[in-house]
């Protein structure tokens, strides 16, 4: 008897976890359909705010996978639909044809969520203005990148995070005088020590882009559209607001239907992706996923992750046995020509999980010093002490310096100590790092404190 899967959520999860399936079950043994309600799957959010810049000119190439070619594998990709209801009782979803404003019912034996995260959007008055946008599919980056190349204006990013960072270079590039507002006594505050996220203001205020910290945005004026953005102490010109405040899980349909959550207001999943529902499976931003270092369920919004946990979900529904290992958390971006990067633990959140931690610090340069290319990069190092086992890295620096996280990510997983990471044979060529890399210099002073 052919089984059916039901895929809600059409991106990295999702569309993961039902071509990991169908490579191991043909179409008389399971019947997949998928329902997304945008008009797009399986793209790159990440790559979104390249494309407001210019980087990326055409949207389509973000797109990994059409629907037209998910249906060559026999897997029925339905865009458009949005899931409104999960009956558990009766093994059903609800959806909701946006197209030709219909409702149906589809039955389902397995059902796997991927619904993703939502954006966090505070009661700010005026929020719905004209001229306040987005950035979080790729609908929001066709509107962007159109009105950015448009005209030229002042632009006001409430957020200092990720997306709101991201979204202030996009704009840069195309001209416009930017501002950056955000209540954070710093940007990137969940990913840098606050010494190294000032190196980050430093670059931006360099060339023109305007900080402000410490500032909660309470209203946008306008009368059709926006026209400033007021705060307790000042009011700040805009002809276009962008809103990056954040994502939380997307939920409520899960929630609505008894699927149980976690601690984190995620979907709670086991190593395998199941769900506390039989039937029903979770990968990606609306699920949990075990924090390798501390031990405890975290809900992390990446790219990487959805797609590791839904490959995860698919290797299982297709009929074999997959264990999904757990998170460090590990990011990267730039802003302008700062490159930032990061996994595990700071060393306050390090110390607030009960670790007794130490920090290792190394600044110098991305190549050997007296290579024309030469800029500067700070490593972070966080350590446990007596062990030395390392439990967590940030980067800022020139071009170059980021991707040096991945050594770190990989040491953090192998369990290796300080000491482990001080002796490691890395590649040196003049071009590309000094004798001794700062990767080495931030272990081994790591290593001395951790040690003593």
């Amino acid at each position: 008897m052919t089984e059916r899967l039901v895929v809600i959520g059409g991106d990295a999860a999702g569309m993961s976890a039902a071509s990991q399936a169908r490579r191991r079950r043909p179409v008389a043994d399971l019947e997949i359909i998928a329902f997304e309600r945008s008009s797009w799957v399986s793209y790159s959010a990440c790559g979104e705010p390249y494309h407001v810049a210019g980087y990326v000119d055409r949207l389509e190439s973000l797109v990994a996978r059409t629907p037209q070619q998910f249906g060559a594998l026999d897997i029925d990709v339905r865009t458009r639909h949005e899931v409104t209801e999960i009956d558990l009782a009766r093994r059903i979803v609800v959806v909701r044809d946006l197209e030709e404003g219909r409702n149906f019912f589809t039955g389902f034996d397995q059902l796997m969520i991927a619904t993703g995260a939502k954006a966090i959007r505070p009661g700010i008055k005026g929020r719905d203005l004209e001229g306040v946008h987005e950035l979080r599919t790729l609908d929001d980056a066709a509107r962007l990148r159109q009105i950015a190349e448009a005209t030229k204006g002042r632009v006001v990013v409430v957020g200092g995070g990720y997306v709101g960072l991201e979204a202030a270079e996009a704009f840069h590039a195309q001209g416009w005088k930017v501002s950056v507002v955000t209540s954070g006594d710093r940007v990137l505050d969940r990913t840098l020590h606050s010494d190294l996220g000032q190196k980050v203001i430093d670059a931006m205020r360099r060339i023109g882009i305007e900080v402000v910290l410490d500032t909660r945005v309470e209203c946008i004026n306008g009368s059709d559209r926006v026209e400033s953005v007021g705060c307790a102490d000042n009011t700040y010109p805009a002809d276009l607001v962008v809103l990056g405040l954040g994502s939380a899980p997307e939920v409520d349909l899960a929630a609505s239907a008894g699927i149980q959550l976690g601690e984190t207001g995620a979907i709670a999943v086991d190593d395998h992706q199941r769900t506390r529902s039989s039937g029903v499976w979770a990968a990606g931003d609306c699920a949990e996923a075990l924090h390798r270092v501390t031990g405890k369920q975290v809900n992390i919004h990446l790219g990487t992750i959805a797609n590791k946990a839904g490959r995860v979900a698919g290797i299982n529904l297709g009929g074999e046995d997959a264990v999904f290992p757990g998170v460090l958390g590990t990011a990267i971006t730039k802003v302008l020509d700062v490159e930032i990067s990061a996994t595990g633990l700071r060393l306050d959140d390090a110390r607030a999980e009960g670790f007794d931690a130490v920090e290792g610090r190394a600044t110098g340069t991305t190549t050997a010093g007296y290579y024309p290319t030469a800029s500067e990069i700070t490593i972070s190092t966080v350590a446990e002490r007596r062990t030395g086992r390392i439990i967590g890295a940030q980067i800022v620096g020139g071009s170059g310096a980021a991707k040096r996280i991945d050594v770190f990510a990989t040491a953090i997983w192998a369990n290796m100590t300080v000491q482990d990471l001080a002796w490691v044979d890395l590649a040196y060529a003049p071009p590309f790092s000094g004798v001794w890399d700062l990767i080495h210099i931030s272990a081994r002073n790591a290593a001395r404190l951790a040690l003593q």
